[in-house]
């Protein structure tokens, strides 16, 4: 990884309107607004892996949809390569995303069922009309080989249903790297995946970072899985960043107690034991009063939570947490890490493969 930043967000938002019910329309009158990203701003550089972590409905995958530019922002601004591309439409949005792409979560929706697994995977190739036909066809073999679906040549005849789940994951992979893009938007890429599969999957995507130097934003809910994939993790609570830092540093000493209770809320791996989502007391999207967004569901909240925002707290380099005693909490025990990884025995930290 190098110093340069290929992504910045500063300040991102993105309200929606809120349908709700008739009687709800007419004792509200117009609809309510619901901010899903709320003043985000993180950077990714060239060569790294952003974990974006959160239970559902925090915003993550919002954000990853605003970055690729699925959707349109309605506030802040997105910078790729030094460049604003915040308000891009048209010819020079679709250019853009030949060097954004995103991985879905589920992959058995990810794919035509009609065509074949080489069709899919060079149609992004044919959009962007890049190549002679022979040439298109050497892409999407090689793209195959690089994840690993050798006989390249066999997997690219074979249709969806003809492959087990982990394949057609490795099939999203190789689809979104045939246009050789420089970041990545993984959006829970192993969630619906076996245990068994989970490790290979994101090894090889650690292996194509090493050998292509490119960028991931990884959405995740599971912080076992954050900190094999990532340098740095970010941790997202009702739309907005509550602690951001180095992966271990988040990990073995939090400075915010959401992080802390995401924390403890990692099972510890079994053998032949099926990793389950986190299930932590409150809503995650339930209305906040003044103050911290967080306090509703705090065990540790004051009566300062309540009345008054709290402040951005530097607790390392490139550490900080949104906390009034994020200070205190950082200082407190550290918090062991727990299990070697995200389902896998033996499975290590980002940049430390077992």
């Amino acid at each position: 990884m190098t110093d340069a930043h290929l992504l910045e967000v500063v300040d991102l938002a993105m309200s929606y309107r809120s349908r709700g019910g008739l009687m709800g329309r007419l004792l509200r009158g117009r609809p309510a607004a619901i901010r899903a990203v709320d003043g985000v701003s993180f950077r990714i550089g060239v060569g790294e892996t952003l974990a974006l972590v959160g239970e559902s409905g925090s915003g993550k995958t919002t954000t990853g949809r605003l970055i690729t530019l699925l959707e349109r922002p309605t506030g802040g601004r997105i910078r790729f390569d030094d460049r604003d591309v915040t308000a891009l439409r048209g010819t020079a949005r679709r250019d853009y995303r030949r060097f954004v792409q995103m991985i879905f979560q589920n992959p058995y929706d990810a794919f035509d069922p009609r065509l074949t697994v080489g069709t899919s995977v060079g149609e992004p190739l044919s959009l962007f009309g890049i190549g002679t036909a022979e040439e298109r066809r050497a892409k999407i073999l090689d793209a195959l080989t690089a994840v690993d679906l050798i006989p390249a040549a066999q997997f690219a005849e074979r249709y969806p249903a003809d492959l087990s789940g982990g394949q057609l994951q490795r099939v999203a992979i190789a689809r979104a790297l045939v246009l050789s893009p420089r970041l990545i938007v993984a959006d829970e890429p192993v969630s619906m995946l076996d245990v068994s599969v989970r490790a290979g999957i994101m090894a090889l995507m650690i292996e194509l970072q090493r050998r292509t130097g490119i960028s991931y934003l990884y959405v995740t809910h599971d912080l076992a899985v954050a900190r094999y994939m990532s340098t740095r993790i970010a941790v997202m609570y009702r739309g907005a960043i509550v602690e951001e830092g180095p992966t271990e540093a988040i990990i073995s000493r939090p400075g915010h107690p959401y992080t802390r209770l995401l924390i403890s809320a990692v099972p510890e791996h079994r053998p032949g034991m099926r990793r389950q989502r986190a299930r932590i007391a409150g809503d995650a999207t339930e209305p906040s009063s003044e103050g911290c967004r967080y306090q509703p569901r705090c065990p540790a909240a004051q009566e300062i939570c309540r009345t008054t925002a709290p402040p951005i707290v530097e607790l390392a380099a490139d550490h900080r947490a949104t906390c009034h005693f994020a200070a205190a909490i950082h200082g407190d025990v550290a918090v062991n890490p727990g299990g070697p990884g995200p389902g896998a025995e033996g499975a290590s930290p980002a940049g430390h493969p077992g």
